[in-house]
Formats: structure tokens, C-alpha cells, sequence
């Protein structure tokens, strides 16, 4: 038998597959711009409750992430029938308003006192809230199909996105989906001609209009776009994407310190509700009625909405802040690292980035501590076995890296690892929803049975270390 020869410099390709079906509901619509003054609400809550009485207002917008906290509220007003009221005897108010620029004026007013962000933009506007300390103080959801990529006809994968027109809504979440599935996709931000919309709503509009050729939107315009244009299709949502758009919830230092009691128990009641909606469709649908009501949506809208999301337990909090210094998945502290770093780049966040350790708080999850299957974490993705079909199937993005390797060898070392960490590992949590094709390539001198045999070795060494 003939030696072996190999070159040492091995190409891994990595290609994403599709994994999970298209996302429904609302997602941070900017539909409204009503904000209750502090005080007042749809009803005067001071005609409801005597002065000495305080209430804690939550910003919130039309996006259903935010179900466990509105349920276990059991309505969006301040009532003393709600168990936020019964169980810790304090009184919340969820005030909507899907405005983002009065939404974050109304919190610096102190019209509202705890206020949504997603971890994955809040680098580009923290520095706004320098005054204010701001102390991100919980994470309420994973998006799981509230963002969608919508593309005309042939564009299929990531890479016919290239010299095309896309519309996006400049540092939203929508931004961040994009630049993720970029980068997926072997594609840099200069690859594509991006054309700015004020939001995700009138992204769609370009769409559907025919001055791009793609746009990324919220559900359920991703529907409404794939039925209004020929042809048109899904390219990715962010049900493959899973681990990348994370809802939390922000105060002031300052109102922290004075309210600390009342905002544990704020969060604890919050991580009940997520958990109890998340074990049982009965109180599910009840949550939607709620939501229906709160947000003047229809029922299936508000279970879709729902349905769209991963509510997240108390167990998925101390994953989020790594409280137990173990956790391998993605953190907090991960994606606004790694934003903060994307979107400088950008010139859309600053050179000295607040760090993490500044802007989040975890004293209030470190304070709660609720046991039962309910409160636990979301458990990792598994995957059944692969087709013979599965093995065909055509990637929505491809990523090639190039490892070095001895001759003749398949097994990882450091600097290989360190490659690995640096361009893929990331990619492979944030799409863990998404199977991971490996492809290992030789070059064509030597035997080749030898060579088709030390690629899949090569290929099975980068799956092992993902994994």
C-alpha cells in the first residue's frame, strides 16, 4: 500500500442545516406609543389604590417573552386580586408601549421603573443610560421565531445574499440576527448593500414593495411578506437561531438599592409564572387570554406569540449569569461581549464599552431559589439519529476554516483548538437549533481510501470538541 501523503494545511467546512419550521406572532410590532404617567394607567390607578400604596411599573411592548410575568400579574393593570399582590404584597403595572425612543425617555423620567432591552443590542445603547447605572437584573426570554430573514426568489442560502439589498432595522434585535447569520454564512457586512428602515414593520414594507431583495422582519410579517411576493420565502428565523436575541429587564442602581425586596420578589413571582406557563398548555392558553386582553391582540395571535419564545425559569437565569461557574452554553455576559465588539466595529457602540460586570446584577436571582423540574434550565437540543435524505440536504450557510494538522494526523491541538473557539464554537451554541454538517478535505495525493478516512477522522475531531 502506497504512503500516505498529506498536506498540512486541512479545510473544515461547517454548513448549517435547517432545522425547525417557521416562526408566528408578534414581536416588538411598534404599533403604539401610549405611556401611562407615573401614577396613571388605561384607569387612574390612584382611584383604585390609597396613596401610601406604590406600584411598580414594567415597560413592556407587544412581544409574548414577557407572559410570565403578565400571567402570574393575571392582567396588565395594578390590582390587589393579582398574585404579584396576594403572594409578596406588592402591586405591578405593565405599561406597553412599542415605541423604543419614549419607551427608554419614559424610564429616564421614571415613568416606567423596570424597562426591557435585549442583551444583544444593549451595547449600542447603554451609554445613553450612563447617569442612571443601569442594572440588568434578569433575562425573561430566548426569541425562537420572533425574527425572520424574508428573500425574493432565489435566494435561498445565506451566501445569495451576497451584493443583494437588505433592509434592516439599524441596532434592533433584527440587526443582530442579521450580522449572526452573516457571519454564518462566510459573508461580512460590506458583502451586502444594506438599506436602513426605521423598524422591522417597515422593512417588510421594502420587501413587499420590491425595493430589496431581502428584509429582515418580525412575525407574523414573515408570513405576510412570503404571501404578498411571488416566490418570496423564509430564508432563516430565529427558531434555528436560537441562543442569539435575549429579552431582559433593566433598572436604575439607584432604584434598585431602594426597592431591592420588591423587585425579588418581582423576579421570583416572574420565574413561577414562566415556569407554570411553560409546564402546562392549560395555563398557556390562559396566559394568551391575557395577553389578548393587554395587548388588544386575538387569542391565537397572543398563543403564537407565546409559542415564539422560550420563557425562561429561575434555572435559566443562573445560566444566563453563570452563577454556578460551570455553565458551557451561552451567558450573558457572552453576547453583549461579543455585540459590543461587532457593533464598534460598526461604529454603533462605543470604544469603552461599560463592562459586563458593571451593567448586570444577578443579587436578585442569587436571593431566589426555587426547586422543583419546573424551575430547571432548558435542557440541551438532541437531535434524532441523521437521514439518508438528511445527508443531502442542501445548507442555508456554510463556514470554511482552515486547521492545520500533522501529516497523517486527525487529532485537535491547541492552536487547532484555539481556531475552533475563535470562528466556530460561538456559531455552533447560538444555532442550536440547527444541525452542523462537518466536512474534513485532504488534498488528492496518497491513497485515496486513506485520505477519504483520516478527513472523517479530521471531521469527527472538530464534532467531538463542539460538542
Amino acid at each position: 500500500m502506497a504512503k500516505t501523503k498529506l498536506t498540512p494545511l486541512s479545510k473544515i467546512l461547517i454548513t448549517l442545516l435547517v432545522a425547525g419550521g417557521v416562526g408566528f406572532g408578534a414581536y416588538k410590532t411598534g404599533l403604539l406609543d401610549y405611556i401611562a404617567p407615573k401614577g396613571k394607567g388605561a384607569e387612574n390607578v390612584s382611584n383604585i389604590f390609597s396613596d401610601e400604596d406604590e406600584v411598580i411599573r414594567v415597560g413592556v411592548v407587544t412581544w409574548g417573552g414577557y407572559a410570565g410575568g403578565e400571567y402570574f400579574n393575571e392582567g396588565f393593570k395594578a390590582s390587589k386580586e393579582s398574585r404579584f399582590y396576594k403572594d409578596y404584597g406588592i402591586l405591578v403595572e405593565f405599561v406597553l408601549n412599542d415605541d423604543f425612543v419614549s419607551s427608554r425617555e419614559a424610564w429616564k423620567a421614571g415613568k416606567v421603573d423596570v424597562l426591557w432591552a435585549t442583551i444583544d443590542a444593549f451595547p449600542t445603547e447603554v451609554a445613553s443610560f450612563a447617569e442612571f447605572e443601569p442594572q440588568v437584573i434578569f433575562q425573561a426570554d430566548w426569541s425562537r421565531g420572533g425574527d425572520a430573514i424574508v428573500a425574493r426568489r432565489g435566494i435561498k442560502t445565506v451566501a445569495n445574499l451576497k451584493g443583494k439589498k437588505v433592509a434592516v432595522a439599524p441596532m434592533t434585535p433584527s440587526h443582530t440576527f442579521l450580522l449572526w447569520l452573516l457571519d454564518a454564512g462566510d459573508l461580512s457586512y460590506n458583502d451586502i448593500e444594506i438599506v436602513e428602515a426605521p423598524n422591522a414593520i417597515d422593512a417588510a414594507a421594502y420587501f413587499k414593495a420590491g425595493r430589496v431583495d431581502a428584509a429582515v422582519v418580525w412575525s407574523p410579517d414573515d408570513e405576510d411578506c412570503v404571501s404578498s411576493v411571488k416566490g418570496a420565502s423564509i430564508l432563516k428565523n430565529t427558531k434555528v437561531a436560537s441562543n442569539i436575541i435575549a429579552d431582559v429587564f433593566f433598572v436604575k442602581k439607584e432604584y434598585l438599592e431602594k426597592n431591592r425586596e420588591a423587585l425579588k420578589s418581582l423576579v421570583e413571582g416572574w420565574m413561577k409564572g414562566a415556569a407554570e406557563i411553560n409546564a402546562s398548555e392549560t395555563n398557556k392558553k390562559k396566559a394568551a387570554k391575557i395577553l389578548a386582553e393587554g395587548l388588544n391582540v386575538d387569542e391565537g395571535f397572543a398563543l403564537n406569540a407565546i409559542n415564539n419564545a422560550r420563557l425562561c425559569t429561575y434555572g435559566d437565569n443562573v445560566n444566563f449569569y453563570n452563577l454556578a461557574g460551570n455553565f458551557e452554553g451561552v451567558k450573558g455576559e457572552d453576547i453583549y461581549t461579543r455585540m459590543g465588539q461587532v457593533y464598534n466595529k460598526l461604529n454603533l457602540a462605543p470604544d469603552n464599552l461599560p463592562a459586563w460586570r458593571t451593567v448586570s446584577n444577578s443579587s436578585l436571582i442569587k436571593n431566589i431559589s426555587l426547586a422543583g423540574k419546573e424551575h430547571t434550565a432548558e435542557a440541551k437540543k438532541t437531535f434524532t439519529p441523521v437521514t439518508a435524505d438528511l445527508k443531502k440536504t442542501k445548507a442555508f450557510s456554510s463556514k470554511s476554516v482552515s486547521i492545520t494538522f500533522p501529516t497523517g494526523a486527525f487529532k485537535l491541538d491547541e492552536n487547532a483548538k484555539y481556531i475552533i473557539d475563535l470562528k466556530l464554537a460561538d456559531l455552533a451554541k447560538a444555532f442550536a437549533n440547527a444541525r452542523i454538517r462537518i466536512e474534513g478535505n485532504t488534498d488528492n495525493v496518497g491513497n485515496a481510501a486513506n485520505n477519504k478516512a483520516l478527513s472523517l477522522k479530521r471531521a469527527q475531531a472538530v464534532a467531538e470538541y463542539l460538542d
